[in-house]
């Protein structure tokens, strides 16, 4: 049997998702060595409206092994990018 992983709500006091998705991305660059954080999978919600979650990053797999780093609904070809 498979251990449940835990999730982290993080309550700010923005009021724009952009702003959060640059929150989370300093996050990610902070807190990127912590092995325990999959900030691949990081979501937003508003407060008001938790079971509606935007993903910040693209995430898709690529060729070779890795992940896209870019934002989601980036343009172009994934890809994989500089430390979040």
């Amino acid at each position: 049997m498979t251990e449940p992983r835990w999730i982290i709500h993080l309550p700010t006091t923005l009021t724009c998702r952009d702003v959060a998705a640059e929150l989370a991305a300093a996050l990610a660059r902070s807190l990127g060595h912590l092995n325990a954080v999959d900030f691949g999978e990081t979501t937003l919600s508003e407060e008001d409206a938790q079971h509606l979650r935007y993903r910040v990053w693209c995430d898709v797999r690529l060729p070779g092994g890795g992940r896209c780093g870019q934002r989601d609904g980036h343009d172009g070809a994934c890809g994989a990018t500089e430390p979040r």
